[in-house]
């Protein structure tokens, strides 16, 4: 049976593998998808060789941007973001084939800003001209590079100060006034904590705010609760996960 599966640390829910599960189950696909919680990315090419139906895999956090060196190639797409969340094994005749010397090569790609992508733009509108990223890791530069694509102007937001980065500190209802897309790419609000959510001044969002945040459990943040609250457009990460991940499969299966 072919194999595909999630890495990651931690893993906790795996909409991943639900998903993976239900395609599989629902087209009548000979295939399981595993999950492989690992807390160093370096064990990742024993887990491919142990597994040898192993053919593709999903990468989450943290290690988006450690797998880069693992890999024997990398698309153009995911150079660009400098970060990867699917993998392709092809299993090599040659027994010392691949970077790893164990008969397979990987190539990295990033299917998040094609996900990002095809969800948030049904929502824009005309004036949502700039956008405030919130945080600076994997999945945040994937949405960097998809909203100036989009015609979007992105500025990251990070905890500490950096160049071209604004801090927490510096969101300002002046700030809020002129960045009216706001994404949420921190873990920030995610189950269990419920009760938490990005430090900025929610009373200045008003109804020409869109927030989008990438955190789908649970379904509505108190990110999202507080800018419905205050008539903005909101939306969650569901659709662009479920997005990322059939792109993911068209690149496994091509």
């Amino acid at each position: 049976m072919t194999e595909y599966g999630l890495i990651g640390y931690p893993l906790g829910h795996s909409f991943s593998r639900k998903f993976f599960t239900d395609k599989f189950a629902g087209e009548g696909t000979d295939a399981t998808y595993l999950n492989f919680e690992i807390p160093d990315i370096n064990m990742l090419p024993d887990i491919i060789r142990e597994h040898p139906e192993l053919r593709g895999l999903n990468c989450t956090i943290p290690y988006k941007e450690a797998v880069i060196a693992l890999l024997d190639d990398i698309s153009p797409a995911a150079r660009e973001i400098g970060a990867v969340n699917v993998i392709k094994i092809e299993r090599t005749p040659e027994e010392n084939g691949g970077l790893h010397g164990m008969g397979f090569r990987l190539t990295g790609f990033n299917s998040d800003i094609i996900g990002f992508k095809e969800s948030i733009s049904p929502l824009l509108r005309p004036h949502h001209a700039q956008a405030m990223v919130l945080g600076t890791g994997g999945a945040a530069k994937a949405v960097v590079t998809g909203l100036k694509q989009l015609g979007i102007a992105p500025v990251c937001v990070s905890r500490s100060a950096g160049k071209g980065h604004l801090t927490y500190d510096d969101i300002t209802p002046d700030t809020m006034r002129r960045y009216s897309v706001i994404v949420n790419c921190s873990p920030v609000g995610m189950f269990p904590h419920t009760d938490e959510a990005p430090a900025m001044p929610y009373e200045a969002v008003t109804p020409d705010h869109l927030l989008y945040d990438l955190i789908y459990n649970p379904e509505e943040t108190l990110f999202l609760r507080k800018g419905r609250e205050a008539g903005a457009a909101t939306a969650n990460g569901l659709d662009m996960l479920r997005l990322q991940a059939l792109a993911g499969w068209d690149i496994w299966i091509k």
